[in-house]
């Protein structure tokens, strides 16, 4: 018997079956072989067409099956999805405009007009968050600049909201992702009408509201037809990817923190205390688990847009005849703190982190005699890890002080020069584990289905594979040069 978990990412959607007994991933398939589009038709703007993930997602599950795996075994459904996007179907559950994802830029101003007018203390109080550029922004934005298109919105939702509308036929969102979309209030525990009405969205466009662990709706005659999953089949789990990804780690716990690093880089921290960042820098929302104890339980998010896009931009332009492993090594030869020179990975859209300045990614202090491309390399992850650190001093800042950060084994934390970097920055030693957010999805469907009983049978076969502790003849290097890093950073947002 599997457990079917679906992971929606803006570069590719990876679709897994977790062996429900063994606790094990049997089969998994990631679409499309390379990386998504992302069409920017102006500056700062950045959608994808919501038909293609299904396409990857159809196209994931049919490799499956060829393979041989028999998708009548699958007994639930969870889905992980990028967070804050935008998705807008009209009365016949057509999309009406290509969905606005999470690092389209266009409607930061239309967020800082709303935390002007809703007020900032009401809104971090109530909403623990400035309405920023989340999904309201973009909806409020749709409905001041396509007059048109958004008259005929019949419900609006988050990308995964509509991976379960196509498998179940049901439009339906979870508290969790209307905390991501700035329209829960954390003081009355229910939906932000003060924000609906300050955007003037109709009530009757919202989706309605299932748990995020639980039974939500079932799936459908048509999709047994088409990918051979048995009708009645339940979606019991819902979460954006960041909360996810915490859950997939087992980080459930207040001061428990998890990491990621693929094109956006991520820091996520549970707590149980209701506090706002002044600066909306980081984030707070309800945990995917927030429903599930008595306890508050939220999600404090770091995202930083340029991490693992950063990396990549350097793969393709300064080594594209490297792998990243060769990249890796040839970036280990140069000296710690990459001799002076200086990255700044801030090159993919407004950054939260920075208040929502879009500064573009920068290098710093090269030196055309000593510089190479080895410390190009090398100053790119350096760089990268030095944005993770400026987070989370601000997370600390907010009393979340994290002496261990718990990863998956991929992306940025494949390679050994960031992940020393971090732990190094950090002072925390970092436990690499044996998932992702398609295996994370998957035990929480089974998890919400009643398959699983407790989160520690959902956990029990959680295989941790490695162990890094922070590298101390590292220390003094790597703090001169974060110290450089931060006086440019500073310069940076001075233009």
């Amino acid at each position: 018997m599997y457990s079917l978990g679906i992971d929606v990412g803006s570069s590719s959607v990876k679709v897994a079956l977790l062996d429900i007994e063994s606790g094990k991933c049997a089969c998994s398939s990631t679409n499309p072989k390379t990386e998504a589009p992302i069409k920017a038709v102006r500056k700062g703007w950045a959608e994808q067409s919501p038909a293609s993930w299904w396409k990857y997602l159809c196209d994931g599950i049919r490799e499956m099956a060829a393979a041989g795996y028999d998708m009548k075994q699958v007994a639930s459904i969870g889905i992980s999805y990028q967070m804050h996007g935008l998705v807008a179907l009209d009365s016949d559950g057509k999309p009406v405009r290509d969905s606005i994802i999470w690092c389209d830029s266009r409607a930061v101003s239309t967020g800082a007009e709303a935390l002007q007018a809703i007020g900032y203390e009401r809104c971090m109080t109530h909403l623990l968050n400035s309405p920023g550029n989340f999904t309201a922004s973009k909806l409020a934005w749709v409905k001041r600049n396509e007059p048109e298109i958004y008259s005929r919105i019949w419900r609006f939702m988050l990308p995964g909201d509509y991976i379960a509308y196509i498998l179940t036929g049901e439009a339906t969102t979870t508290a969790t992702g209307m905390s991501e979309g700035i329209l829960w209030d954390f003081v009355d525990r229910r939906r932000a009408h003060f924000v609906a009405d300050y955007f003037g969205i109709e009530s009757d466009k919202f989706c309605p509201v299932v748990p995020a662990i639980g039974i939500q709706s079932l799936t459908t005659e048509a999709i047994q037809a088409e990918l051979g999953i048995p009708a009645g089949t339940p979606v019991s789990y819902r979460a954006g990817d960041q909360p996810n990804n915490a859950f997939s780690l087992d980080v459930l716990k207040p001061g428990e923190i998890a990491a990621t690093g693929g094109t956006s880089g991520v820091v996520y921290g549970v707590t149980d205390v209701p506090k706002a960042d002044p600066q909306s820098r980081v984030n707070t929302f309800l945990h995917v688990t927030s429903a599930t104890v008595d306890e508050p339980r939220l999600g404090v998010l770091l995202c930083i847009n340029g991490t693992g896009i950063m990396n990549s931009w350097a793969h393709r332009n300064i080594a594209p005849e490297l792998s990243y492993p060769q990249m890796n090594d040839l970036a280990a030869t140069a000296p710690v703190g990459s001799d002076g020179l200086l990255v700044l990975p801030f090159g993919n859209g407004a950054e939260r982190v920075l208040a929502n300045r879009t500064t573009g990614a920068r290098m710093v202090g090269i030196d055309l005699v000593r510089h190479g491309k080895s410390h190009i390399l090398r100053a790119v992850q350096e760089g990268i890890a030095f944005s993770f650190r400026y987070g989370i001093d601000i997370m600390k800042d907010m009393g979340l002080k994290p002496d261990v950060i718990r990863a998956g084994k991929a992306n940025m934390f494949l390679s050994p020069i960031f992940r020393s970097t971090l732990s190094t920055l950090c002072d925390a030693r970092i436990e690499l584990f044996d998932t992702d957010g398609s295996l994370g999805a998957a035990r929480g469907a089974a998890l919400g289905a009643g398959i699983y009983k407790t989160t520690e049978e959902a956990f029990a076969t959680l295989e941790r594979l490695d162990i890094i502790e922070p590298e101390q003849a590292w220390k003094k290097p790597l703090e001169e040069a974060y110290g450089h890093w931060k006086q440019e950073l500073s310069n940076s947002l001075k233009y």
